[in-house]
């Protein structure tokens, strides 16, 4: 009994960990955006010029997942993400000071591999180390990284009032890096899962995993669209100024946030496809609020939290569900983030593309469209799921 006490508290330090890194995380992948006129004006260049800071940056992270999850199936998987965290420290250092774009582009996309490279670590790093019991602890995960993702902005703004520029906030969360990365080095990294399990055949699995990337490439797709466009198409559609955007942004990631906080009990208690089909259809119907009342801030606002809530713990309640029917390895999750890395990088340009020539409304249009297609595939997954193999958790 002692000795199972201490193996339970080294998983929750473990955890503790892996949660530190997470909003580590948030805060570098997003602090890009609110300084984007910042890193415009550092380099001279305009607006539409710098934009391809943020297409370099997406680049780099979906390499950075489906490269940097093959090295969690041979390596300790902690110093790959004490170098990794040590390794954005010293990029997001460097990248304010850079005065040509074409180098902070380069920069930025090296940022973004070993983000990619962090983000599908700790995941499945965590699904190693909790193995059945990992719901609770999996959106967790997902909810430290909201937090990150919520401060991110918060930082670059008091950096703003306290210097006059982006340098500091730069500087700061580089700072908060290093002790993450000490402490994750210091720790024993979880036993490398094998890359086949019992009973499970390779293209059936093959299957299932290229239905789940497809799964992640539209519901990220969708969330992406969503909080990179809100602001534009409520100035657009004459329901606010910048200011009143940027606040429907922030509580989309705010109900985001606070979604992933209150499926960590549920998730103990539900099964993984009931929250999954509460999400899909609660996306759907926060969405079509938002289109039958086009003129409406209110309804735009009880869509933007209503969208945030139910697009929380897709992601983190899909992988849970993911290893309950298969062995999942560092390169299976990499395959998983690359599908939904896609889908954020494909469908907000897309979303641009289409915005003036149709109007502002296509973008939620969009929108709903890509999650009634994530329902379908939900239907795909699910429909023969009884047919699993069975009893391994709730699934």
């Amino acid at each position: 009994m002692p000795e199972h006490n201490a193996e339970q508290r080294g998983k929750l330090v473990t955890t503790a960990g892996y949660y530190a890194a997470f909003i580590g995380l948030g805060l570098t992948t997003s602090t890009l955006g609110p300084t984007l006129p910042g890193l415009s004006a550092h380099t001279r260049s305009t607006l539409g010029q710098a934009s391809y800071l943020l297409a370099a940056h997406s680049v780099g992270y979906m390499l950075g997942t489906l490269f940097g999850g093959r090295m969690y199936d041979r390596f300790p998987g902690h110093r790959i993400q004490a170098l990794a965290l040590l390794l954005m420290a010293g990029l997001m250092a460097l990248a304010p000071t850079l005065p040509l774009l074409w180098l902070l582009a380069g920069v930025l996309l090296v940022l973004g591999m070993f983000e990619g490279t962090l983000d599908v670590g700790g995941n499945t790093l965590l699904l190693w180390l909790h193995r059945e019991n990992n719901g609770p602890f999996m959106n967790g995960l997902h909810f430290f990284f909201g937090v990150g993702a919520f401060l991110a902005p918060v930082v670059v703004a008091q950096a703003l009032l306290l210097t006059g520029d982006i340098h500091a906030a730069y500087w700061a969360i580089a700072l908060a890096l290093l002790p993450v990365a000490a402490w994750l080095a210091r720790r024993p990294s979880p036993t490398i899962r094998a890359a086949a399990g019992p009973g499970g055949g390779v293209r059936e699995n093959r299957a299932l995993v290229g239905v789940i990337v497809l799964f992640f490439f539209l519901n990220i797709g969708a969330e992406t669209s969503f909080s990179g466009w809100v602001t534009s198409y409520t100035v657009a559609m004459g329901l606010g100024d910048t200011v009143g955007g940027a606040y429907l942004t922030s509580v989309f990631w705010g109900a985001l946030t606070v979604g992933r906080l209150l499926t960590i009990p549920l998730a103990a208690r539900v099964s993984a496809r009931w929250i999954l089909l509460g999400d899909m259809l609660a996306g759907v119907i926060s969405l079509g609020i938002i289109l039958v009342w086009p003129a409406s801030y209110t309804a735009l606002l009880v869509g933007a939290f209503g969208t945030g809530l139910s697009m929380a713990s897709v992601f983190p309640t899909t992988l849970t569900w993911a290893e309950a029917r298969m062995p999942v390895n560092g390169k299976i999750t990499g395959l998983f983030f690359l599908g939904g890395s896609a889908g954020s990088t494909f469908f907000p340009w897309l979303a641009g593309q289409l915005f003036k020539p149709l109007g502002p409304r296509i973008v939620m249009a969009l929108i709903f469209a890509l999650l009634a297609g994530g329902l379908v595939v939900y239907a795909t997954l699910m429909l023969p799921a009884r047919h699993h193999a069975a009893g391994r958790v709730r699934a």
